[in-house]
């Protein structure tokens, strides 16, 4: 798969050399094929996207600026697919987080912010962002929770299973 990825990148690189380059067709092609490797929030699709051709009158006046301009963007989209490549090549294809990872967090962060107290939400997001191994933050969530009333817990995992997204997500079957 990896291997693949990194094959489509080269060749956006490759059309880069092509005697007819279309930019704005490169550049919508360069970020469909990031974005399903990187996920639409890579900070290499804002790069890509940032590439302008210059069309002011001095640029469109001097015959000569026009190549020195279109290989200025040629050189960004170059640098970035580069780092892209190496990337991939040094750490493997990233794991991204889909708009659907985020609604499910934020639909048990809403429950757990709902019913517990204050204190007991936030000594729970402190205990959670810690640096302490997982062994131990499991122990010390046990702990946390075992002090809750059943009904708390009972009202946090029907919030989120009734929660809209969480119901929406369920795959027809």
């Amino acid at each position: 798969m990896i291997e693949k990825q990194i094959e489509l990148l080269r060749n956006q690189v490759e059309k880069l050399n092509d005697k007819k380059f279309d930019l704005e067709a490169w550049k919508n092609h360069t970020i469909i094929l990031l974005d399903g490797i990187f996920g639409n929030e890579s900070q290499k699709i804002k790069q890509i996207e940032k590439i302008e051709y210059e069309y002011n009158s001095w640029s469109l006046r001097d015959t000569s600026g026009n190549n020195i301009y279109l290989d200025s963007c040629k050189k960004i989209g170059r640098e970035v697919l580069e780092a892209s490549i190496t990337e991939l090549e040094t750490l493997g294809t990233p794991v991204k987080t889909t708009d659907q990872d985020k609604i499910s967090v934020n639909i048990i962060l809403d429950a757990l912010d709902d019913e517990l107290k204050g204190s007991q939400f936030k000594a729970m997001i402190k205990l959670l962002k810690s640096e302490q191994s997982a062994k131990e933050k499991s122990r010390q969530l046990r702990d946390i929770i075992k002090e809750l009333e059943s009904e708390t817990i009972i009202n946090i995992l029907q919030s989120i299973i009734l929660h809209e997204d969480f119901v929406n997500a369920i795959p027809e079957k």
